[in-house]
């Protein structure tokens, strides 16, 4: 994905990954209300969308079938990694650790790591 997503565009992206294809209206409806979008903002970001080609749309009669080019795990693999990247040096440690310093890795969030990591030494 050479562009990246706006937060508005993200929006977008997960109702599409939830489920797809859909309508601009559909998409719309599943937008969540309290952000107060009407259909014609939903349509200028699947045109964004659609331009940065993360989405494609099938004529479906008089309307259009949107649905995602990008799958959610490489999306969020390609964002986590640009994070570490940018404010790690690339490495993951000193994001684990900041994490840890800041009590911010709940007694859950340890024993998932790690069993993550049992996982990995496998």
């Amino acid at each position: 994905m050479a562009e990246r997503i706006s937060d508005a565009e993200h929006v977008v992206m997960e109702v599409l990954w939830d489920q797809s294809p859909l309508t601009a209206q559909d998409v719309a409806e599943r937008v969540d209300p309290a952000r107060g979008w009407s259909a014609n903002t939903v349509k200028t970001l699947l045109g964004r969308l659609l331009a940065k080609t993360v989405i494609a749309h099938d004529a479906d009669g008089r309307r259009y079938l949107y649905r995602p080019l990008v799958a959610r795990e490489d999306y969020v693999g390609g964002e986590s990694r640009r994070l570490i990247d940018r404010l790690f040096g690339g490495s993951l440690t000193p994001l684990v650790a900041h994490l840890a310093q800041r009590d911010e890795l709940t007694a859950q969030d340890i024993a998932e790591i790690e069993a993550i990591l049992q996982d990995l030494k496998k």
